[in-house]
Order: C-alpha cells, then structure tokens, then sequence
C-alpha cells in the first residue's frame, strides 16, 4: 500500500498504468470507443457541446472520451447509449481481434498478450468528410434524386480508379 499526502493508503498494483499501452498511449479500445461516440455523435449532426450538456460535461470532456485519453466508465458509457440513441454494444462493434488483446489485463500481464502490436489503419468511415457526406446524402428526400447522386459517385469513383491503374 501507498500513501498519499492525507496518509490514506491506496492499493497500488506494480506496473498499473490505468489501461494505457507500455509507452503511455491511450488504449487503443478505449480509442476505438471513444471513435464509436463521434462516429454517433456526428451521424446525429450533434455538437460534442450538446453531446456534453446532455451527459453534464463539458464539451473539453467529450473531446477527451473521443480521442479515448479518458476512459469511459461503465455508467458513462449507459448514458452515451441513451443519448446517442444506440445499445452500449455499439461501442465495441466493428473492433477487430487485434484490438481485443489490447485490453488492460492482457497489457499488464494477466493473461496471453501477442508480441506485435495492433496496427490501425485510418478508417476512412470515422472521417468528418465521410460522415457529413452521408447525413447530406439521407437529406435528399426524394429517392430518384438520392439514387442519381449515389449512382454519380460510383461512376466517379470507378473513373478514378481506372484512371489511377
């Protein structure tokens, strides 16, 4: 047991870091999930403001959870699912099996951990670009129109990777 400056005796686990990686990094579950709450977040074209009113946080706090430097605690991640309107499960979707042997336990020790590090490609899904393209796109309330746009944006894109061979 440590002590503290008030002589409270706090238990101290050898080689704790609060989750973080051996270098100090954010967790990167903690990262993905913190990457889920903006995805969620932006797809409702909410402010990481209003996001941090509805939960009694300040929007400096959102920032933090999505950049995952804060965890989120298991009451906090109650209250994301409730405001952003989504099961707490949606956090963890989509994270891959490299991320999974990155959990605190298995990074102190506790259990198998793999010698390579996750590698993370940047998801081009977690963009602001990608995200406000795809509100803009179910803003087009008239489907043939909607249609048009999508079928416009396959064929450029097909242009451009015919172009690009």
């Amino acid at each position: 047991m440590a002590q503290t400056p008030r002589n409270q005796k706090v238990a101290t686990r050898k080689g704790s870091s609060r989750g973080r990686t051996p270098s100090g990094k954010p967790n990167p579950i903690d990262v993905h999930v913190g990457g889920r709450v903006r995805l969620r977040r932006t797809l409702l074209g909410m402010s990481q403001e209003k996001l941090g009113e509805a939960l009694g946080l300040t929007f400096q706090q959102v920032q933090k959870y999505e950049r995952g430097a804060n965890r989120v605690g298991a009451s906090r991640l109650f209250d994301l699912s409730r405001v952003l309107d989504v099961p707490v499960s949606f956090f963890f979707d989509d994270m891959g099996e490299d991320l999974k042997t990155q959990s605190p336990a298995l990074i102190a020790g506790v259990g198998e951990l793999e010698e390579t590090p996750a590698h993370f490609d940047h998801d081009p899904m977690a963009k602001r670009e990608t995200l406000e393209l795809v509100r803009a796109y179910y803003r087009i309330t008239d489907p043939q129109v909607r249609k048009r746009v999508y079928e416009l944006a396959k064929a450029l894109a097909d242009a451009s990777e015919a172009g690009g061979r």
